[in-house]
């Protein structure tokens, strides 16, 4: 039976438009300075979630060998074996992919995050050693880079409102580490948990540039957390000792 995803489509030549050569046999020009784009002969699934799944992580290869610049949906439709067209069927663009695959490769890293965060007793730690894990992580990894990287200021306003999102993904991260902290009366009661994203997300941002120039062994970086980012999550009672 003939799938979606082997028709032809309008534009492409022959039956087996969508469908990858064989390496070597590439029709596409080869990047300047490097060898032919690969390609892999993979079939999308029939289920649509798990086909989005599949395109993204064809989208994480390409991105991870090209940067995101130059990466497109040609190429991201190359690694996963289907057309271009089938890619801007399942993401409409190259911004919604971009921004549905930056959601979900930081969504990633704060799981690990959260583990290695737990593993702190107070709060302090938690924090500073929390804010440096993300930070560390974030700008070594090339997709969550695009959200925290001040190199992609330019490219992250089209596609997700960067600003915007890397607040509400960063509440979402501390969010649960706030509320045990809060239980635990290391916190104040009263943080407005978006106002908190907010704040910490232009942390981040400020913190990779820092790390990017002085590396992970500069012990100044910890001391600033703990002398102007702590204190403003102490209650007042405890900060006046």
């Amino acid at each position: 039976m003939t799938s979606a995803n082997d028709l032809p489509v309008r534009g492409e030549a022959g039956p087996d438009a969508g469908v990858l050569s064989p390496p070597g046999l590439s029709s596409s020009p080869a990047r300047q300075g490097s060898t032919r784009r690969r390609t892999n002969s993979s079939v999308l699934s029939g289920d649509a979630a798990e086909a989005r799944r599949q395109i993204l992580a064809a989208a994480e290869n390409v991105i991870a060998r090209y940067g995101v610049s130059k990466t497109t949906m040609d190429d991201i439709g190359k690694q996963a074996g289907v057309s271009r067209p089938t890619v801007y069927r399942y993401f409409g663009d190259r911004d919604n992919l971009l921004g549905v695959l930056i959601e979900r490769r930081t969504r990633m890293l704060f799981d690990r995050a959260r583990d290695y965060i737990f593993g702190f007793e107070s709060f302090a730690d938690q924090l500073v050693e929390g804010l440096l894990y993300l930070v560390d992580h974030g700008r070594r990894d090339p997709i969550v880079r695009i959200l925290v990287g001040p190199e992609y200021l330019g490219v992250t306003s089209p596609i997700v409102n960067g600003s915007a999102l890397a607040a509400e993904l960063t509440a979402e991260m501390w969010e649960p580490v706030l509320r045990r902290a809060t239980q635990r009366g290391e916190i104040r009661s009263d943080l407005d948990v978006m106002a908190v994203g907010q704040w910490l997300a232009v942390v981040q941002f400020i913190l990779v540039g820092r790390r990017d120039v002085t590396g992970t062994d500069d012990p100044s970086t910890r001391v600033l957390l703990k002398t102007f980012v702590l204190p403003a999550f102490i209650p007042a009672a405890c900060a006046a000792l």
